[in-house]
């Protein structure tokens, strides 16, 4: 089954990749290598802002993980000339979490993304993965993932 088929099982369009908001390029391709920058939590409403173990639960913040995942593959489109049966696989994501100092569950939170990406690509969705904590994030965000992809 293809990527584009996977996605509209799972009742997902991908957005158009997300636009930098500084002086940065949303990914460089090196070979084979697919770099995208950081991808905040942002979803049909607007950015999805807090921090766990204060403001925002596990869950909500699993499901602002999801929409980084969506950006990321938004992003991994657009490095493919609009092809997303390019994508090869992920290849490693980092996960950063805006927490508070006690919270300890960024893999739960991180697993969002990745559950997600496994969905949607099966095993292409395996991936190496960090998952850590950040005491704040741009623009209060609740979660950033950044990737590494191989494409064809």
């Amino acid at each position: 089954m293809s990527i584009t088929e996977r996605l509209a099982e799972l009742g997902v369009t991908l957005p158009d990749a997300p636009a930098p908001a500084a002086n940065y390029v949303p990914f460089v391709q090196v070979g084979n290598t697919v770099y995208v920058s950081g991808q905040i939590s942002n979803g049909p409403d607007g950015l999805i802002t807090g921090k766990l173990g204060a403001d925002i639960d596990v869950a909500a913040g699993a499901a602002a993980a999801k929409t980084c995942a969506i950006s990321l593959l938004a992003q991994v489109k657009a490095a493919c000339g609009g092809d997303i049966e390019r994508l090869v696989r992920v290849v490693k994501l980092t996960g950063f979490v805006n927490s508070t100092q006690d919270f300890a569950d960024q893999p739960k939170v991180i697993n969002g993304c990745s559950d997600f990406l496994v969905d949607a690509l099966g095993d292409r969705g395996r991936h190496a993965r960090s998952a850590v904590s950040a005491p704040s994030l741009p623009l209060g965000v609740a979660v950033e993932i950044e990737g590494i992809f191989e494409i064809k």
